[in-house]
């Protein structure tokens, strides 16, 4: 008889993730998951896999919960220029939050801690940021065929700009004790916009 499993998965799920979002995937060891989600490292492999598997899961597990909000400012009725710098501007006030600021972003952070030398990691970081990207593209193309635009921008390098600008302003939000820093680049950004 199989024996049936004594937590819920999908919990274990999200507090490992919480957990990794908080310690960066080097500083958090197999025994840290195993005391923070209160499973045995037998149940933790047998559910999971390894560290870096469960890792994985845990981003991906981050992206299903982030990603349908950034569809659903960004792919409003109506005009999509304001949309466009209601994201940005949230992504700021992210970034400055005193409550956001320690967690940071767990893609960005997987971009500057995994990706470099983790190509299943750096895969998940270049998909979150294509997603993204392509939201922001359609949100200007939109934009632009509803005359919010000028004719000549063109909104896939916007889309790039804004998508470097979004990242870099998580990484400097986490790092940088000056909220002002944070919200001025934004608002000069959000300038090539008019």
């Amino acid at each position: 008889m199989a024996r049936t499993k004594e937590f819920d998965p999908d919990a274990a799920l999200q507090s490992a993730l919480e957990l990794f979002w908080r310690r960066g995937y080097e500083a958090t060891s197999m025994a840290d998951l195993v005391e923070h989600l209160g499973i045995g490292r037998a149940s933790l492999y047998a559910t999971f896999g390894n560290k870096h598997d469960l890792y994985l899961k845990a981003l991906d597990r981050y992206g299903e919960k982030h990603q349908p909000l950034l569809l659903d400012e960004l792919s409003q009725p109506g005009p999509a220029l304001p949309a466009v710098r209601a994201v940005v501007r949230r992504f700021a006030a992210e970034a400055t939050d005193e409550a956001s600021r320690a967690y940071g972003c767990l893609v960005t952070n997987t971009a500057a801690e995994l990706a470099p030398h983790d190509t299943a990691a750096a895969r998940r970081v270049e998909r979150s940021w294509e997603h993204l990207e392509t939201l922001l593209e359609s949100a200007l193309v939109r934009a632009r065929a509803q005359g919010e635009l000028p004719a000549g921008r063109d909104p896939r390098g916007l889309a790039r700009m804004l998508l470097v600008l979004l990242q870099g302003l998580r990484v400097v939000g986490k790092a940088s004790p000056d909220p002002a820093r944070v919200r001025d680049a934004a608002e000069q950004a959000l300038t090539l916009l008019d």
